[in-house]
Parts: structure tokens; C-alpha cells; sequence
């Protein structure tokens, strides 16, 4: 055999051993990979079963996570002529008081100009605005403010005389019939005794200082004042029937017997409202923003309105509630401005003590 053939038999050998090699370090690596991915496999929970039965129960939850938040329905599904009549001016006198109850209203002048939906935007039907969707369902309710049973008409009244800074419609009017007609159909699908999701004012934690006015003042100038102006006294329509922009102070705002009087009350409506434009979802304001804001609005000049006998039991009153006296030490402009953390600290320590005597 030639030196040649010798060297081409060794490296064929060569090459037979290499190839082995390889295959042999292949079958390692498969195996090695293999066992994890095989104890992974084994070890994965058994899906769950789903039987035909429990199909609509799965859809309907699956709705719910979809549809979290309440959505008004649509009046012209009412089939009822007369009724759906009704409902439709109702929404119009909440859309736009003014035109009909304001200073120069077309069925009675008793308001100040500003419109319901100012405060309850939408019509009542904004997510997190103010709006109606628990009224039909939660009414008639214990109020502390009253001390008493409220129905919706005492709650439309006590809008009109507080936040619109006017006078109470005859319970047997058409139009305060019209406006609970509306306020009723809002809630058809809201259960009774259940509150709709996003209706009422979002949560917003306390500061751990006061509400600065002074902060406040400098954060509206920037991001309030081209729609309520520099006075607060808002913007006119060109036909000067209503507000395009509502008076945040002066004698065409709501009086300090109102909701938005609380600094809480009204820093939540901004936070997740205003700007106009922003939603809950997608705010523009910072908290502290909101909070200054607030301070600094309720800190302006603005009517006053007599209710001595709001709070009949004083331990009930809000941390924010700003007219004393109260079952507290803290005084007024804490109970204002804040910080309202130890106010609710000692409330709640209050009324744990009271449980604890009823128990006894």
C-alpha cells in the first residue's frame, strides 16, 4: 500500500471518529434540554374543563370585565311616546337650565345662569363626572346633611337653591317632573339598592399638607383661566342664554352651601375632568395641582346661604366640611384647607370607640 493510501485511510478514520463525536455531543445536548422542558411539561396544571352549561356564565363575566363602568341608556329606546317625551325635556332642562330657569329663562326665572351639567357633566351621564347613575337606585336614602329621608325631588331642589344658587321648583311642576323622569330612566339599569361603577366622584388621597390657595392661584392662571377668566366669572354664550364656561366664584356661582364648596368634592371633579377634554383614565392635573386648585377657587368671594340646620348631628359632618361647630378640636381653616388626614384619624377612633359602647 502506497504512503498515500495510508495517509486517506487515517484521516477517513479521523473523520468517522469527529462524526461520532458530534452525534454523540447532539444526543447530550437533546438530552440535557429534554429533562427541563419535560419536567416543565409534566408539571404544567391541567385545563380546566369547560362544559357547555357554563358557556353563558363565562360570556357574561367576560361582558363585565369589558364593560366595567357604567354607561347611561339611550332615550330613544323608550318606546312610550308621552314618556319619552318627558325623559327628552328633562335632559334638556338638565343640559340647559339656563334657557328655561335661568335669568331670563323662557318658563321661570329662579336660577343664576349656570346649567346642571355644569356640575354633572354630559347631562349627568360622564363616567367619574357627577353623574345620575346611582340616583334612581339609592333613592330615597338617609342623608346626614338633612338629618332625614331624602326623595330625588328634595336632591334636585337642593341643587337648584345651593349649586345654582336659586330657588326650589313646585314639586308638581312639569319641568321637576321632566327632570326625575330623566333621572330615573338614567337608572333603569342600575339595581336597586346598588351603586353604578364610576358614578359619584373618583377617590383622590389626601395631601399631607393644607391646600395651598397661593399654589393654587398660580396653577389656575395657567391651566383654568382662558375658560373661566381671571375674575372666575366664565364665558357667555354668543347668545348670552347660558355658559359656555361657568363662573367658578362671584354671585352666578354656586353658593357655599353647595357639594363643591368642600375642597375634596372639588378637587375630585377637577382632577379627572378638567381641563375640559381629559378624562379619569388620562388626567392632566397632578394631585397637589387639583388640591391647590380647589383651595384657591373656594377660597374666592361667593354668596352665602343660611342652613343652620344642615348636620343636625355634628359628628357626622365631612373632614372638609368648612362651618363649624364640630365634634372635634380642629378648627375651621383645618377643616377647610386640610390636612384632613388627622381630622379622619381621630373620626374614625370616634366611631370605634361608639361601636365598642353599642356593643356593650
Amino acid at each position: 500500500m502506497s504512503e498515500q493510501e495510508d495517509d486517506k485511510n487515517i484521516l477517513n478514520d479521523l473523520f468517522s471518529v469527529i462524526n461520532k463525536l458530534i452525534l454523540v455531543l447532539v444526543l447530550l445536548i437533546f438530552v440535557l434540554i429534554g429533562i427541563p422542558i419535560g419536567y416543565y411539561i409534566s408539571n404544567l396544571p391541567a385545563r380546566p374543563k369547560v362544559l357547555v352549561q357554563d358557556v353563558p356564565a363565562l360570556i357574561a363575566e367576560e361582558k363585565k370585565l369589558v364593560q366595567e363602568y357604567w354607561i347611561a341608556p339611550d332615550v330613544s329606546t323608550i318606546s312610550d311616546p308621552a314618556e319619552k317625551e318627558r325623559v327628552e325635556y328633562g335632559k334638556e332642562l338638565i343640559a340647559h337650565t339656563s334657557k328655561f330657569l335661568g335669568p331670563k329663562g323662557s318658563v321661570m326665572q329662579i336660577s343664576n345662569g349656570m346649567n346642571c351639567q355644569n356640575c354633572h357633566l354630559q347631562a349627568g351621564t360622564a363616567v367619574f363626572g357627577n353623574n345620575y347613575g346611582s340616583v334612581a337606585s339609592m333613592y330615597p336614602k338617609f342623608r346626614a346633611r338633612s338629618g332625614g329621608i331624602e326623595n330625588v325631588q328634595k336632591r334636585v331642589n337642593d341643587c337648584l337653591q345651593r349649586s345654582l344658587n336659586g330657588s326650589a321648583l313646585d314639586t308638581n311642576s312639569k319641568e321637576m317632573k321632566s327632570i326625575v323622569a330623566y333621572i330615573n330612566f338614567l337608572g333603569t339599569n342600575v339595581k336597586k339598592g346598588e351603586k353604578a361603577l364610576g358614578s359619584g366622584f373618583k377617590d383622590l388621597a389626601y395631601l399631607d399638607r393644607a391646600a395651598d390657595p397661593d399654589k393654587g392661584k398660580a396653577v389656575y392662571a395657567l391651566k383654568c383661566v382662558s375658560c373661566h377668566q381671571v375674575n372666575g366669572s366664565g364665558l357667555l354664550n354668543p347668545e348670552k342664554s347660558e355658559y359656555a364656561f361657568p363662573p367658578l366664584w362671584g354671585k352666578n356661582s354656586y353658593n357655599d352651601g353647595a357639594g363643591l364648596y368642600r375642597v375634596s368634592n372639588f378637587a375630585k371633579y377637577v382632577k379627572y375632568n378638567m381641563p375640559i377634554g381629559v378624562t379619569h383614565e388620562n388626567p392632566q392635573l397632578s394631585d397637589q395641582e387639583a388640591w391647590d386648585i380647589a383651595a384657591y377657587v373656594n377660597s374666592q368671594a361667593r354668596t352665602h346661604f343660611n342652613v343652620p340646620k344642615d348636620w343636625p348631628d355634628k359628628s357626622k359632618k365631612p373632614v372638609d366640611h368648612p362651618f363649624g361647630p364640630y365634634a372635634d378640636n380642629f378648627n375651621e381653616k383645618q377643616h377647610k384647607y386640610g390636612p384632613y388626614k388627622p381630622i379622619s384619624d381621630e373620626q374614625k377612633k370616634r366611631e370605634a370607640a361608639l361601636a365598642i359602647q353599642k356593643k356593650i
